[in-house]
């Protein structure tokens, strides 16, 4: 058994290409602090054996409150008279470095660099459930890792650790508690919003005020350039905040180098077009689509193909051989794209493609030339879903159902087929493809996200048997009814006597067309618990009043009673199949009754494990009850049922019992005391026969 640690390679390229493709305006100089301008050189920010704080202070002291004002937005002017070039702060780097367009500044794609390792998407990262893989980034539906909160708060660790880097030295409240030294910004146009849109405060003044007292630093848009300086003079901004803002976002270039003159002298100056989509960089991307796409179903074991057997491929559907397709939304040129298309024709030489229909939401009826193709193959994977003209940022669905005419098309070629086929589906979000589950005639389908510029290549992969697929959902895959509640109805628990079903995994009581966590591979893998410390839990009650209703605040508990509690669970795992294959482990817990708005089961541990045919390796979970077996009550608190808590992983179950005491230690002890009489007994007997 191996736990594969894959180092986070893109953030540290991400720095670097900025460091170095970051364009300045002809008439300021190349970098700060030239050391062969002697005026820019004597200043005392420009002396790298000072302290950054007293670099920074000196820097902010010599501006006028207009070239303060400046410095508060994304495209930041260059100040000429110090030396101090434009800085574009602004950039996209979803899952890979991003073209940005309308900027003087930033990043370009039309010098020596062109392109851009292109890594999946991020709904797809997430579902191999594997941290060492995630290149974090945020955003909409197909930009989050799914609808879990412990899993979107890993990935959250996994973001900052991966933006910041190792060195990050720290865990508003994001400065004072957390420790947090960067910087903070405001979506683009969002300080706008406040006043023109939302109408929160009376003037535009009173935005800018709002979020500089509120820790903001940068805004992405025109805002604090045009109302900063009328706030001044309506007392209703402080210099003193202005400075605060200017000391985090100058603090982040001089880390950066970019006052500690000639940037070819400093360690990423040299970065070139062969450290850019490097081999090591692409074998990555590879290896994140191989463990995310997910396997969703198998009838009859038709996949993996005989690579032997298989004697030709009909590949046919509006996403086959579509590079835009595999990189999702807010992505570069990608470096070397694989289009499903590609992939499969390396395995299967006699291939015959047909798109089906023109664009993905097939409108145009070209099915009869597709029948035709799939009528003749021994073979049909079919690569439909959807792509940035069905989802994307200001585009939200209408329908949980493929678009157009793509039902229709998938239902004739699967008919005509000689054998069942294959369906390959490239989407961000769910669809309800129950028509699909249930039709004999489509015997695998498979869930690829947007996979990067790698996914035809670990499509293929998986679909020939040189990968063992091992994703899972990282969101439930609801039926088509639910849209008729509406998207503004955010309510996440049920509602019985209205109807509403809940959302998400831990709540929904409605039909699904795939489950949170769902995700076939063609191993079999069993569970069992190996080791429970303890499957009581004793909390101490003498500080709560919620006895008589059942629970417990965590509140109450405090922080060491809290530790105090932590017990470790060991699971595990075997593959019984004849593959070697990637698994994510998922523990659970559910309460005996949930009932009274508490979630159904909970996500409480993953892990992710490389296991050959017929090896076995155990994992090792620590199961904290404040955190863990508690959840929300319907005042917000987080609480702790008293009763029955049962652990599941996959088939199997362990019960945890929680049992409020007056004093929770002698309970503790009493568990222990036994233990005790029965080695002196056992010492005992030994000793009358030695």
């Amino acid at each position: 058994m191996k736990l594969k640690k894959l180092s986070i390679i893109a953030p540290i390229y991400i720095t670097s290409l900025l460091l170095l493709v970051s364009a300045q305006s002809n008439d300021q100089p190349p970098f700060s602090c030239d050391s062969s301008d002697p005026q820019t050189k004597s200043y005392p920010f420009c002396k790298t054996t000072l302290p950054i704080n007293q670099r920074v202070e000196d820097l902010i002291s010599r501006l006028t409150l207009d070239e303060k004002i400046s410095q508060l937005v994304n495209s930041a002017p260059g100040i000429s008279r110090l030396g101090i070039p434009g800085y574009e702060w602004w950039s996209e780097a979803l899952h890979g470095v991003a073209f940005v367009a309308n900027i003087s500044q930033g990043i370009r794609f039309n010098g020596t660099i062109k392109s851009a390792t292109s890594f999946p998407q991020v709904i797809l990262t997430a579902a191999s459930f594997d941290p060492y893989l995630w290149d974090p980034r945020w955003g909409r539906g197909q930009e989050t890792p799914g609808e879990d909160p412990l899993l979107t708060g890993k990935y959250a660790v996994s973001f900052v650790r991966g933006i910041q880097g190792d060195s990050f030295e720290g865990g508003k409240l994001a400065r004072g508690k957390w420790g947090f030294n960067g910087y903070i910004t405001a979506d683009c146009d969002a300080v706008s919003i406040i006043y023109d849109e939302q109408g929160y405060v009376k003037e535009p003044e009173d935005a800018v005020a709002d979020v500089l007292k509120a820790g903001m630093d940068i805004d992405c848009g025109e805002y604090l350039k045009n109302y900063t300086e009328s706030a001044v003079k309506k007392n209703k901004v402080n210099v003193t905040d202005i400075d605060r803002a200017l000391h985090n976002l100058f603090s982040i270039r001089m880390r950066l180098g970019h006052f500690n003159g000639n940037p070819n002298k400093q360690p990423y100056g040299n970065i070139g077009s062969d450290q850019v989509c490097s081999q090591e960089h692409l074998n990555l991307a590879l290896e994140a689509a191989r463990n995310g796409i997910v396997l969703l179903k198998n009838t009859d074991r038709l996949l993996p193909l005989s690579k032997t057997q298989t004697t030709s491929l009909a590949v046919i559907g509006p996403n086959a051989n579509s590079t835009d397709t595999l990189v999702g939304n807010y992505a570069g040129p990608p470096c070397k794209p694989i289009t499903p298309l590609e992939g499969l024709q390396s395995y299967v030489k006699n291939t015959h493609f047909h798109p089906g229909c023109k664009t993905v939401n097939c409108s145009s009826d070209l099915s009869d030339q597709a029948v035709k193709i799939a009528e003749g193959a021994d073979q049909v994977v079919l690569v439909m879903g959807l792509d940035q003209t069905q989802e994307r940022e200001s585009h939200d669905r209408e329908d949980l159902v493929l678009p157009g005419n793509q039902q229709k098309l998938i239902s004739s070629i699967a008919k005509a087929a000689t054998k069942p086929v294959i369906l390959v589906l490239l989407c961000g979000g769910p669809v309800d493809i129950s028509f699909a589950k249930e039709d004999e005639k489509i015997g695998s389908i498979i869930w690829a996200g947007y996979p990067g510029e790698a996914g035809g290549q670990a499509l293929a992969e998986i679909i020939f048997g040189d990968h063992n697929p091992g994703g899972r959902l990282p969101v439930t895959w609801y039926p088509q009814n639910l849209t008729k509640i509406p998207m503004t109805d955010m309510r996440i628990r049920p509602e019985p006597s209205s109807g509403y079903p809940g959302r998400t995994y831990r709540f929904y009581q409605g039909p699904k067309v795939f489950e949170f966590g769902y995700g076939l591979s063609y191993s079999n893998y069993s569970y069992e618990f190996l080791s429970i410390k303890q499957n009581k839990v004793y909390l101490n009650n003498q500080s709560s009043d919620k006895l008589a209703v059942g629970y417990k605040s965590v509140s109450d508990m405090g922080t060491q009673l809290c530790e105090n509690t932590k017990f470790p669970v060991t699971v595990g795992v075997q593959n019984n199949g004849e593959m070697a294959g990637k698994h994510a482990v998922l523990l659970f817990v559910r309460q005996a009754k949930p009932g009274n708005g508490r979630p159904m089961k909970q996500l409480v541990g993953f892990n992710s494990v490389d296991l050959k045919a017929g090896e076995k390796a155990e994992i090792k979970f620590e199961l904290s009850p404040c955190e863990h077996l508690s959840s929300a009550n319907e005042n917000g608190l987080m609480v702790i049922d008293e009763g029955s808590h049962f652990l599941s992983i996959g088939g199997k179950e362990s019960e945890i019992t929680v049992i409020f005491s007056s004093d929770a230690s002698k309970q503790e002890g009493a568990m222990v005391v036994p233990k005790i009489l029965i080695f002196f007994y056992i010492y005992a007997l030994l000793s009358l026969f030695l």
